[in-house]
């Protein structure tokens, strides 16, 4: 049988429309404890007393180990294989462990000894992080079995988009317009309040997200199948050396990651907003007005990606959010930037809210199709070596890209110790100095400028568009329905034993 004669029925499994949207709120589970998390800086320093310099390496080490559980952890879901699936286990137990490691943290850190405080913060955050990559991980590995129809894996990134969106516009919202003013500032009361809602809507969203991949999370559409080869922990390292689409795409991804982080650091959202422009509850109000915008371009670009391939949409919109970030630097240092205010609707507000809205919605809009991208690099491995390895190559992703984008906190902690602030960070109504606008200016803006710049060099050598992709697809079908015409013909066969030579001869033809 040629490739070509294998129908699209047989080639692709979809999903529901509502399959797909409900995982999604798998990733938006983890990316709400990671929203809350971002304010922990406040708790440790403001609360804990512990100093802004510890505070910033710990953060940074235990981004470091949360980049190290993860190939353990993807290795761990490639080889599991249980009643409940490959992924459901893995989200469920995660999401447990992020809920308690988050009430013992806030409820039991600075009530501790002085001596004790340190030690007992690092290591809960720890277990923190073990719960974060065991739920995130599925997000990523859970792609290949959700939906291989290259016009329906870019809907992920319209739901995720969507739900990020909500989460990380309307939270800011809520946080600067409504929990610090009603707690006059980061107190016990705000984190109580703030972690309690994030608990209960992380619970509910793990849920929704097990019942939307539960019918997927079956054997049948693990791959290969029976005909998977065989993989140890020791062939992490051959699977990265040996994927260049892998590569380049840990590289472009873990950039925009990191000029992400840094942009929304809470500390760096307090110097823009709350100094720069001196007026904090303005990033709640701008986030509410770019919403619609955000989603509209999100929708645009995931229109584009069905229409043509990811790889375009990623770099187009990569191009578009560099563009309007640079010139909103040289806009910074031209304007009078206390001038950008709602009830002054003048050039200056204008100018950086349509700057601002394109930087950010386009600028986002990479990492939303990061996920279904991971899918398409999962089964390119599986198509050329036979294995799969959706956990692995997911985890081993997450290893780099939280390797580079562990940087954000160190990079914020010490850009603002190198101006004067070593003790407590930047907060609310500082005194804005020439220097201190300097550095606003380079962490909100410039460093997400060189990060896509890094990025684009990157997909300039990622081969992974729509040709590629159908070819990929075509002859994973073709393997699978030479085994099943192999069992049908031979029912006593041991196909897990011929694996390799079979998937020698039906993937790599001479």
């Amino acid at each position: 049988m040629k490739a070509a004669a294998l129908n699209e029925d047989h080639t692709y499994h979809k999903a529901k429309i509502w399959q797909i949207g409900f995982f999604t709120l798998n990733n938006t589970a983890t990316n709400l404890y990671m929203f809350i998390l971002a304010f922990v800086t406040y708790y440790a320093t403001g609360i804990v007393g512990l100093t802004v310099v510890a505070v910033s390496t710990i953060l940074t080490l235990m981004r470091v180990f949360d980049g190290i559980t993860d190939p353990i952890i993807g290795f761990i879901i490639d080889k599991t294989e249980s009643k409940f699936g490959k992924f459901r286990p893995m989200m469920v137990i995660g999401n447990i462990i992020l809920a308690g490691s988050i009430l013992i943290m806030y409820n039991v850190t600075h009530l501790l000894p002085e001596s004790l405080q340190l030690v007992f913060f690092i290591l809960v955050y720890a277990i923190y992080v073990v719960g974060y990559t065991m739920q995130t991980a599925c997000t990523k590995a859970a792609q290949t079995v959700l939906t291989n129809d290259p016009k329906q894996r870019p809907l992920f990134a319209v739901f995720d988009g969507v739900n990020n969106t909500i989460l990380f516009t309307g939270g800011q919202v809520f946080i600067a317009s409504y929990l610090v003013i009603k707690h006059d500032g980061f107190t016990m009361a705000l984190f109580h309040e703030l972690n309690t809602y994030a608990i209960l809507a992380g619970f509910i969203f793990t849920v929704l997200a097990v019942i939307g991949i539960a019918s997927k999370d079956q054997k049948e559409f693990y791959g290969l199948a029976d005909l998977t080869v065989q993989t140890k922990f020791r062939d992490f390292w051959p699977i990265l050396k040996g994927n260049r689409p892998l590569q380049m795409l840990i590289i472009a991804a873990s950039s925009d990651k990191l000029t992400l982080s840094v942009l929304r650091h809470a500390v760096v959202v307090v110097m823009l907003f709350g100094i720069l422009l001196g007026d904090y509850s303005l990033s709640g109000t701008i986030s509410m007005i770019i919403i619609v915008p955000t989603l509209l371009i999100t929708f645009a670009g995931v229109w584009y990606a069905r229409k043509t391939d990811l790889k375009k949409a990623f770099v187009i919109s990569t191009w578009i959010g560099l563009l309007a970030f640079g010139m909103l630097v040289a806009f910074l240092f031209t304007i009078d930037p206390t001038t950008i205010s709602l009830s002054d609707m003048g050039l200056a507000t204008i100018g950086f809210i349509v700057l601002y809205t394109l930087g950010m919605g386009f600028g986002a809009l990479p990492s939303a199709l990061v996920n279904p991208m991971i899918a398409d690099i999962s089964d390119y491995e599986t198509f050329k070596s036979g294995r799969y390895v959706p956990g692995m190559i997911g985890t081993l992703f997450s290893f780099v890209d939280k390797l580079i984008s562990s940087l954000a906190p160190a990079l914020v902690g010490f850009a603002v110790a190198l101006i004067g602030y070593k003790e407590t960070f930047p907060e609310i109504g500082d005194t804005l100095t020439t220097s201190l606008y300097g550095m606003t200016v380079f962490l909100a803006f410039g460093i997400p400028v060189l990060g896509w710049i890094a990025s684009l060099i990157a997909m300039k050598f990622y081969h992974l568009d729509s040709k590629k992709m159908a070819e990929i697809q075509t002859s994973i079908a073709e393997a699978k329905e030479k085994a099943e015409e192999k069992r049908m013909s031979e029912p006593s066969a041991e196909l897990v034993g011929e694996s390799e030579d079979m998937l020698n001869t039906i993937l790599n033809p001479k």
